[in-house]
């Protein structure tokens, strides 16, 4: 293999697969990246036999091959270059690199050895194409709820699935609850894409994207961006049926400046560390107001309030991150902040007529 590419172009595809690569693995192969010409372009692969990550990059081939090289050091490495040709060629087993003053020998390991990549059969496959900001979106508004409990494993990701026409991505870790919806569909899906799948498929959309390409069958999902494709497995079982959690009402209805629910919270937050981020909101008909009170034992305690329109005295305890975290992927400037009683879910969502989103917070025992 013998070929030139730009140092730009191949430092941007190795930031983005190589992080796949892992170096904890028995099998030495798998915390390698691939290089592989493919016609006037070169692809470069890596995977970790859950997901498979893929990167073209434009190339001046002269000598067609492949060869398999250290992730981390062949990514440092040329990230440390400056910006001018590389030179890649294969001698035996290892990857002769030269740029300009700069020339390195790095240990690598023939193809042969690399993984067989996965496919999936567009024919049979089930298909959408989102709108970049769409999807960053619905994706930033839901992974923030999944689990990292590994116990149960159909909770480490997001649940993307179809109900009466239209597109959802649910997830929830037990102790709250996020939902989106996308937009209308004739198809049928139920599948639970990774955690780890979808914020490697955010890390590899650029300024410049523009759809994302998704093709789903029955045990994998493919994401294509541009020149990048990321492949994975998708989660085995089924999903809780979470529709039942989402309250259709509240006894006490908070509507409230977002950029102040935001301030109030942050403020509380600081002076409940020590209290495992337990803050306690107090809805006020009277005054016109939502305070959030907070306590911690050595430092003193906070009470913060901002104005806000309420239908009725209400009072509940959370948890001040999950609230923070909640506020900060709700769109639009007023949000609704909804519950009934101290024990029931509370409902956040943005009051805007076209709002998707709705997050749900179970309340800690106050």
């Amino acid at each position: 293999m013998e070929l030139t590419v730009k140092q730009e172009n191949l430092t941007k595809a190795l930031n983005a697969v190589g992080k796949v690569a892992n170096t904890k693995t028995q099998l030495p192969i798998l915390s390698n990246i691939l290089l592989r010409t493919d016609k006037n372009r070169l692809l470069i692969a890596a995977t970790n036999l859950e997901i498979a990550i893929t990167q073209y990059i434009g190339a001046k081939v002269t000598k067609p091959g492949a060869i398999t090289i250290p992730a981390r050091l062949m990514t440092e490495f040329i990230s440390s270059l400056p910006k001018e040709s590389v030179e890649l060629k294969v001698v035996g087993d290892n990857l002769h690199i030269k740029s300009g003053k700069y020339s390195s020998i790095i240990n690598g390991y023939v193809a042969d050895e690399f993984p067989e990549l996965p496919t999936i059969n567009e024919s049979s496959s089930t298909r959408y194409s989102i709108k970049v900001d769409d999807f960053k979106k619905a994706v930033s508004q839901t992974i923030i709820t999944t689990s990292n409990d590994s116990t149960r494993p159909i909770l480490t990701g997001v649940y993307w699935h179809t109900h009466q026409g239209k597109l959802y991505l649910a997830s929830t870790d037990g102790y709250r609850l996020s939902e989106r919806c996308l937009f209308e569909t004739n198809s049928e899906l139920s599948v639970v894409i990774p955690t780890q799948t979808l914020q490697e498929v955010l890390r590899n959309i650029s300024d410049e994207s523009g759809e994302v390409d998704i093709l789903f069958d029955e045990t994998q999902v493919r994401f294509r961006i541009d020149e990048a494709e990321v492949i994975s497995r998708l989660i085995d079982g089924k999903f809780p049926d979470y529709r039942q959690l989402i309250p259709s009402s509240s006894e006490t209805k908070v509507l409230i400046n977002k950029d102040d629910f935001i301030r109030i919270t942050k403020i509380a937050g600081l002076f409940a560390r020590e209290s495992g981020g337990s803050v306690t909101l107090s809805a006020d008909m009277a005054k016109s107001s939502l305070s959030i009170h907070s306590v911690a034992s050595q430092l003193g305690e906070n009470t913060s309030e901002a104005n806000a329109e309420v239908s009725s005295d209400g009072r509940i305890t959370l948890n001040s991150r999950y609230l923070s975290e909640a506020l900060s992927v709700i769109d639009g400037d007023k949000v609704e902040f909804g519950f009934s009683g101290k024990l029931a879910p509370c409902l956040i969502r943005s009051t805007d007529k076209d709002s998707n989103y709705n997050h749900i917070i179970m309340p800690l025992k106050s």
